[in-house]
């Protein structure tokens, strides 16, 4: 029995020696290996001042530097440390009144008596050279380095976007932000927000308990450096981008310009614009005022949001169906006279009867219907929804009425009708050909977006196929392509069907009577299609879809001149002066320029 006792007693004293060892091992670990228990303890006596990175910097095709980070600051305040100060000087320096004085001095102290917030925010370089000699006069306020975007060419407005502060759903919604925080608000700096914004850095200071700054927590052990964002490699080219926006100048409109090679948006422009350094800084909120309650909406951005009925560019569309049905051929032939030519007639002066070639040519109407009629009442389908459904999916395909899905915010799917939409509007089984009749020649229920016209004549171009359109090539470096937007999409038509609606709109220009004849470059071949739109609430659009050169296509864009009549009188040479410009980098027409330019279709 002693013989247990004195075994248990050994025991205990193993457990007791134990215990106390891996104590002692745990606290040698917090009080000398551990900093992060002192560091919590020594938090009430330091203070971390957030460095801000700088956002990634933005160039266009040809290495062409479009945004950049310019030097700012914001002005902070500790209510704690302000003392009695001259507030009639310190309000005159700052250019506030007195009454803002006294109310943002009050909110920071509402806030917190001893931490810092921001009492003047966004203070440029040049503002904060005359104001940095003045401020020891008063404690208690200090700078905090930030930057601003700037825009060395006022251009491309709505495809850069702007930054904001912060609201508190993104807060809640990323951990990343506090409160002060800037972040992308629209365009690309709002789609790439995360790869533009870098990553924040932390100086620690040491303060004392009045939070006056002591010098660096031991010698900046435990600081972050900030790390710059990622730099954006556009595929815009900003010389086309600002040759275009000065055509369209006192127009309202847009205009997308796309290689048909790789998908990548080369210019992209909506009227009116604006200024993007107009929304930069402490001007932001009285510049976005204005701009909002411009009865023009300029901050609207048209080649995504605008939606249109395509008009006759929509009479290709219908001609490539009925090829790919087997319902029209290059030989078939309407007359634009008699029985064909109800219930729609003819707009234009031309020989009939028309086959498809010429019909495109020279946008003729009827024929165009008794295309549509033949593809609706297609026999080998059983009943008009089986043949219009069939219809609606080639339609889709080519990018219709749906959006791409790419890199560009807020764009619009735009609409192609569906058969539940008559079988609501008309009951079922009491609609055909005759009741759509208008989706024949591109209006009806159609809409569109001049960025799924663009890529129209991108599918035109290639003879059935697109990739989808992009507006950022690389991120990183140059050579860091974008792999999402390297997928090859084919429609449902066979490559040589296309061959007859190239040569008809080749033939728009090079034609005796083609309808953009006026607009023809010499030496490019120019494959286009003009397109005049009724517009219910006032003159019609003038619309227009191109590509060129017709055997080694480079470019395909769509242009649309709101509330200014035939697409050959605006659109055309629109599009002609800018794919010359593109092409050739110069402008052999200085007359057609000129006349451009010097329109002002601005409705009174």
């Amino acid at each position: 029995m002693n013989r247990n006792f004195s075994d248990r007693k050994y025991i205990i004293i193993i457990l007791i020696l134990t215990v106390g060892f891996i104590f002692t091992l745990r606290l040698f670990f917090i009080q000398v290996l551990d900093q992060s228990y002192l560091l919590s303890a020594e938090s009430n006596a330091t203070r971390h001042n957030t460095i801000y990175p700088h956002r990634g910097l933005i160039y266009d095709r040809n290495g062409e530097l479009l945004v950049y980070d310019e030097a700012a600051y914001d002005l902070m305040v500790i209510p704690g440390q302000v003392e009695e100060m001259d507030t009639l000087e310190f309000c005159q320096l700052l250019n506030i009144s007195d009454s803002t004085f006294k109310a943002r001095l009050r909110k920071a102290k509402n806030w917190s008596t001893y931490k810092p917030s921001t009492f003047v925010a966004q203070i440029t370089k040049e503002e904060f050279g005359f104001i940095e000699e003045k401020l020891y006069k008063y404690p208690g306020f200090f700078v905090q380095s930030r930057s601003l975007r700037k825009y060395p060419q006022p251009i491309a407005a709505h495809l850069l976007g702007y930054i904001g502060e912060v609201n508190n759903r993104e807060i809640e919604k990323d951990a990343y932000y506090r409160s002060g925080d800037y972040i992308g608000k629209s365009g690309l700096e709002r789609f790439y927000e995360k790869e533009l914004r870098g990553k924040k850095g932390v100086k620690i200071v040491m303060v004392d308990v009045h939070n006056r700054e002591q010098g660096s927590y031991r010698d900046g052990k435990y600081d972050t450096v900030a790390v710059p964002g990622e730099t954006l490699y556009l595929s815009l080219d900003a010389g086309l981008q600002a040759y275009g926006e000065q055509l369209m100048q006192n127009k309202i409109g847009s205009v997308v310009a796309i290689d048909p090679r790789t998908g990548e948006i080369v210019a992209f422009i909506t009227s009116p614009t604006y200024d993007p350094n107009l929304l930069v800084g402490r001007i932001r909120s009285e510049n976005y005022s204005n701009l909002s309650q411009d009865s023009l909406k300029p901050l609207l951005n048209r080649a995504i949001m605008g939606t249109y009925p395509p008009g006759s560019t929509f009479k290709m569309v219908n001609a490539l169906v009925g090829l790919q049905e087997g319902v029209l051929h290059d030989y078939t032939a309407y007359s634009c006279y008699g029985p064909a030519s109800t219930p729609i007639s003819c707009t234009h002066d031309h020989i009939s009867p028309l086959e498809l070639q010429e019909a495109i040519e020279q946008s003729c109407n009827p024929y165009f219907w008794n295309v549509f009629r033949s593809i609706i009442s297609n026999p080998k389908y059983p009943t008009v929804v089986d043949a219009f459904n069939v219809w609606r999916d080639d339609v889709t395909s080519i990018g219709f009425g749906k959006k791409f899905n790419t890199d560009i915010p807020f764009e619009q799917s735009g609409n192609i009708p569906t058969a539940e939409l008559y079988d609501k509007i008309y009951t079922a089984d009491h609609w055909n050909a005759l009741t759509i009749r208008s989706l024949a020649i591109g209006q009806g229920e159609i809409l569109v977006t001049p960025l799924q016209l663009a890529n129209l004549s991108v599918v035109i171009a290639n003879k059935g196929f697109y990739y989808p359109p992009h507006l950022v090539s690389a991120i990183g470096t140059p050579d860091a392509k974008i792999e999402a937007f390297n997928e090859r999409i084919k429609t449902n038509f066979d490559e040589k069907y296309f061959d007859v609606v190239q040569q008809a709109m080749l033939e728009v220009f090079e034609g005796e009577h083609g309808t953009a004849r006026w607009a023809k470059l010499e030496g490019v071949d120019i494959c286009g299609k003009t397109g005049t739109v009724q517009n219910p609430h006032g003159k019609d659009h003038s619309m227009f879809i191109a590509f060129a050169p017709k055997d080694d296509p480079k470019i395909a864009l769509s242009v649309i001149v709101e509330n200014s009549g035939y697409g050959s009188t605006w659109a055309a040479p629109i599009a002609s002066l800018l794919i010359e410009k593109y092409l050739n980098d110069t402008i052999s027409r200085p007359q057609v320029e000129k006349r451009i330019l010097d329109g002002n279709l601005i409705p009174k």
